[in-house]
């Protein structure tokens, strides 16, 4: 079973956009696997992570796109974050501008997912 994690709410503190979640038991003893995925179905972005065992999917709905957009043109730090539990996501900004290149104007995303991303990603 495809084991995902949900954020409830940014912050952005000292340069650094913290994703926060409750599912402290999902993140906790991961690695980031250092790769941005699409999911045009759910638009969203998903972040992946690792344990010894499998892929853990960290989607970034698209009601925080505006945080990554900001995270993205700073080049900030990007971290996991539950109460007791934070996990840096390597390489974040640069896997990030990379798939938004790959999807404007790609309708191997879907036209919504391609429109939604444009929206926010690439309007000034």
């Amino acid at each position: 079973m495809r084991k995902i994690v949900q954020f409830q709410h940014t912050t952005y503190e000292n340069g650094t956009l913290y994703l926060h979640t409750d599912q402290v038991d999902l993140i906790q003893d991961t690695t980031a696997a250092c790769q941005i995925i699409a999911d045009s179905d759910r638009y969203a972005f998903v972040y992946l992570t690792e344990n010894e065992e499998e892929y853990v999917y960290l989607y970034l709905e698209e009601s925080i796109w505006p945080e990554l957009k900001k995270a993205l043109k700073e080049k900030a730090a990007v971290v996991a974050k539950s109460e007791h539990v934070s996990l840096e996501l390597d390489q974040f900004t640069e896997e990030l501008d990379y798939l938004v290149e790959n999807i404007e104007g790609n309708g191997n995303y879907g036209d919504e997912m391609v429109e939604k991303v444009e929206k926010v990603f690439l309007e000034k």
